[in-house]
Order: structure tokens, then C-alpha cells, then sequence
């Protein structure tokens, strides 16, 4: 029997975006004693279950999620995982 799959969606900032939340998780992460730490980028990270069997059917449903609602495409990127569940 088939089974469902799951979508791990990890979305980014592009390089050379600024991430003022990113900046403020280091300072922060400085200031309670965390030493060594060059640089944070902060991002999204989204699970979405699909009633569908078929991985290229699911990959490009998620594809058009991300480039119409999930991900600002101007300035992020996205990278998807599916597993079956």
C-alpha cells in the first residue's frame, strides 16, 4: 500500500540579505557568554503532511507553495525534504 507523504520546508535568507533577527540572536547569543560565534541567520522551517503517494506529484505541489506563498522568492530560498509517513 502507498504511502502519504510529509514535506520538510526549510526557507532562507538569500546570501548578502540582511537579517536583523539574525543579528539580534547573536548579540544576544554574545552577551550570555556564547563566545565564537561568527555569524546567525535566522529562517522558517514548515511541515506540511500530503495526501498524495507520488514524490514528483508532491515535490512540485510544495515547489508551487513556496514560489506562491511559503517563501518571499525576492529574497529567500527554500529547500524541500519529503518523506513517505
Amino acid at each position: 500500500m502507498d504511502k502519504n507523504m510529509k514535506a520538510h520546508v526549510k526557507i532562507t535568507l538569500k546570501k548578502g540579505v540582511l537579517d536583523p533577527q539574525g543579528k539580534a540572536i547573536h548579540q544576544a547569543l554574545g552577551s550570555l557568554g556564547f563566545d565564537g560565534i561568527d555569524q546567525v541567520r535566522q529562517g522558517k522551517y514548515i511541515e506540511i503532511d500530503l495526501a498524495e503517494t507520488d514524490e514528483s506529484k508532491a515535490r512540485a505541489a510544495i515547489e508551487k507553495m513556496c514560489e506562491k506563498l511559503l517563501a518571499n522568492m525576492v529574497i529567500e530560498n527554500y529547500a524541500i525534504e519529503l518523506e513517505q509517513t
